[in-house]
């Protein structure tokens, strides 16, 4: 079939492609997805949007792939079937193993479906080089070279619908110099003992909403990094993994900068943290304009957190510089908390303190009735608008401008 005749059929019949594939969950499909990719993204026209379809009942093996703009019109790609990588890390090309499903300088595309996108990610979670993995629970020298299930760089006017993702070796969707973002009713699983499965990543990235779905993981349930800003979360609900974080930002004495994030409406259920701020120490640059609303808690390990010593290895050097944290709300923040930690934990650095921090309406109990633990303060300023449970006696009144 020619390449012409292929993209006319696409076209016209707007939920079939014609090039031939196996879907048979064993052979390889990667070439019949990149002739598809290259027959939709050179389609155009006045009448229908292109769409490259995904089958129900088929199984599609993928090997590490990159889907390449800019295109020449708006794009449906449609997953209605299953998509699989590579079974386990030998099975991968050394050179490709960071990458799974990558689409580059897109501009107006839609990923929809009632399929599933698997990412098999078993054999990665157990390599020596993830935390605990190594001889008697060590922790092997890397690089893992994971790769993500979705990435997308620098591409714009994005809407993921209704997807199902499940087992990402690394993270499961991740943005990276994106805008636009539009994530709607999408439904991510992995084990809770899963590492470095963030849910959704995004970094460099502006103008999110992240709306009406359900993550459960091993790692964040969203994951905030730097170059941030104009991301709104609204209605999710994050089970077991890290919760909702703003962060790490200013690793290795990097500068950051991450503002205008919103999260409301959302419930954390089993989880580490719930809602959490963490910096490195020797960062710069500044958190500010965060807004945390009608949030429920259900048997939380840190409900609410800042942490401006964050240091995932056992040794981090004390440094004096420090990422700015400030203009921070939490507002009608209930449920209860695990008894291991204290529910609310202000932890800013020594001579760069955090700013502005306000709570009202905040009510958080320990789980099973057992006895309530104090919050913890270092070197917060802010106000108390209503009183709280527990009472935040510890931060400072005033600005400290």
């Amino acid at each position: 079939m020619t390449e012409t005749h292929c993209c006319r059929f696409l076209l016209l019949s707007h939920w079939k492609q014609l090039l031939y594939f196996y879907g048979d969950g064993v052979e390889d499909d990667t070439n019949a997805f990149k002739e598809a990719w290259k027959c939709v993204c050179q389609s155009q026209s006045p009448f229908y949007l292109p769409m490259l379809l995904v089958p129900h009942g088929y199984y599609f093996i993928i090997q590490s792939t990159i889907f390449k703009g800019p295109c020449q019109s708006p794009i449906i790609f449609q997953v209605d079937g299953t998509l699989m990588p590579p079974d386990g890390p030998e099975s991968w090309p050394k050179n490709k193993r960071h990458k799974w499903l990558v689409f580059y300088r897109i501009n107006q595309m839609i990923i929809k479906g009632s399929g599933l996108i698997d990412g098999r990610g078993q054999q990665w979670w157990d390599l020596p080089c993830k935390p605990h993995k190594g001889p008697n629970g060590s922790t092997l020298p890397g690089p893992c070279d994971s790769p993500s299930a979705i990435r997308f760089v620098m591409c714009a006017n994005l809407k993921l619908q209704e997807l199902k993702i499940k087992d990402s070796p690394h993270f499961n969707v991740r943005f990276d110099r994106c805008v636009s973002v539009r994530i709607d009713s999408i439904f991510i699983s992995a084990p809770a003992s899963s590492p470095n499965t963030d849910g959704i990543h995004i970094e460099n990235t502006n103008d999110v909403q992240i709306h009406n779905s359900i993550i459960s993981n091993g790692d964040d349930c969203v994951s905030i990094g730097s170059g941030c800003y104009d991301v709104d979360i609204k209605n999710i609900t994050c089970v077991h993994g890290h919760g909702i974080s703003i962060g790490s930002l200013g690793n290795q004495n990097s500068w950051a900068w991450v503002s205008n994030i919103t999260v409301r409406d959302s419930t954390i259920t089993r989880t580490k943290n719930g809602v959490r701020i963490k910096t490195w120490q020797g960062g710069y640059g500044a958190v500010n304009h965060v807004k945390y609303e009608n949030i429920l808690m259900e048997n939380v390990r840190n409900p609410i957190i800042i942490d401006q010593f964050y240091c995932p290895r056992k040794r981090c050097l004390n440094q004096t510089s420090a990422v700015v944290v400030s203009n921070i709300e939490y507002k009608n923040i209930k449920g209860t908390y695990n008894v291991r930690s204290s529910p609310v934990h202000f932890a800013c650095s020594d001579l760069v303190p955090c700013r502005y921090i306000t709570l009202s309406e905040v009510e958080l109990f320990p789980v099973e009735g057992r006895a309530m633990l104090d919050a913890f303060c270092w070197n917060v300023y802010g106000e108390i608008e209503t009183m709280t449970i527990p009472p935040v006696y510890c931060l400072l009144d005033g600005r400290n401008d």
